[in-house]
Formats: structure tokens, C-alpha cells, sequence
């Protein structure tokens, strides 16, 4: 378990932070980026959820659970693989968490009209919340791919990333009255 007694260590003053593994990278790094960029996601949906925590159903519960997986997934890419022995086994995400997310985007898209067009974000607060988490973790899928290019990456993390931007999506769908509510998109309305 984490337990935190100090808060500032003053190890970062110099630009850099240290990895899981106890490896010092630069606070700009492409590692760093992709787990800070995903924090940034966990913070977006959990003020998505003060919105979600009034509405009926089983959303705010998924989303209680996307967020305990996206500290998994922080710790996932801020522990990079290494050839060296260690102490304990590093927390990876796993298909297992991928497919929960796969079965709740069809349930909530099972109570969903298909799309006839692409959706402005907004509608209603939730889901206006939730399409800044999608465009949010999108971002971090990015940066993620691009650590991917250049070092291991567990390949379970960037499917989990784009799940759950398309999670992000359909939930910003279900909270706009199961779509009613989506503001949708006329191409080229203000020329």
C-alpha cells in the first residue's frame, strides 16, 4: 500500500521525477507525459462525476471504476519494463479491465438511437464533462502511442485508452436523455 507522509520531497526542483523503478526522467519526458496525461483524464471524469453522481443508473458506478483503473494505468506507464530483478510485480493493466469496458459501452449503447450525425459536445453538464474527459484521453492515447514508438509499453494500456475515449463518448451520449438531448452537427450550417 501507498502511504504518504511527505508531500514535498524537493527531488523534482531540478526538472526531473522519479519513475516507479527509482529511474530520474525529465518532468517533459515522453513517459511522464503519457501517465500525467491520463491523470489529467482521471480528474476530468471525477468532475464529470459530480454531475453523474445525481443521475439514475449504473453510470457514476463505471466511472468509479474507470478511475481506479486509470491509477492502475498510471502506475502501469510510469514503470517502465526492465531487464533488472525486482522486488515485487509491477501492476499492469490487463485484457480483463479492456473487456469490462467493452461490455459497458454495449450496455449503454443498447439504449442509444444510432447516429445520423457527428455530436457537438454538450447538451447537459454531464455530458458536456464527459466529452472534455474523451478529448482529454484521446490526448493521452496519443502520447501514449508515441511513448510506444520509442520504448515498451504494456500493449493492454493504449487498448484501454482508446476503449475508453469510446466509452467517454457513448456515456456523454446516455446522460443527453439516452441521445435525445445530443447536440449534433450540420456540416457547413454558418457559411
Amino acid at each position: 500500500m501507498v502511504a504518504l507522509n511527505r508531500i514535498y520531497t524537493r527531488t523534482g526542483d531540478a526538472g526531473t521525477t522519479g519513475l516507479v523503478t527509482g529511474e530520474r526522467r525529465p518532468k517533459n519526458d515522453l513517459r511522464v507525459e503519457a501517465y500525467g496525461t491520463v491523470d489529467e483524464t482521471n480528474a476530468f471524469i471525477g468532475m464529470a462525476r459530480l454531475e453523474t453522481a445525481k443521475l439514475e443508473g449504473p453510470l457514476d458506478a463505471m466511472l468509479a471504476r474507470i478511475q481506479n483503473d486509470l491509477f492502475d494505468l498510471g502506475a502501469d506507464l510510469a514503470t517502465p519494463p526492465t531487464e533488472k530483478p525486482v522486488k515485487y510485480e509491477p501492476l499492469r493493466v490487463v485484457d480483463s479491465q479492456v473487456e469490462r469496458l467493452e461490455r459497458e459501452i454495449d450496455q449503454l449503447n443498447a439504449d442509444l438511437q444510432p447516429l445520423r450525425s457527428f455530436v457537438l459536445p454538450g447538451g447537459s453538464p454531464a455530458a458536456a464533462a464527459l466529452h472534455v474527459a474523451r478529448a482529454v484521453c484521446r490526448r493521452a492515447e496519443r502520447v501514449t502511442v508515441a511513448l510506444a514508438a520509442a520504448e515498451a509499453v504494456t500493449p493492454a494500456a493504449v487498448r484501454y485508452l482508446n476503449r475508453l475515449s469510446d466509452f467517454l463518448f457513448v456515456a456523454a451520449r446516455w446522460v443527453n436523455d439516452r441521445g435525445q438531448a445530443d447536440v449534433l452537427w450540420t456540416p457547413g450550417q454558418n457559411r
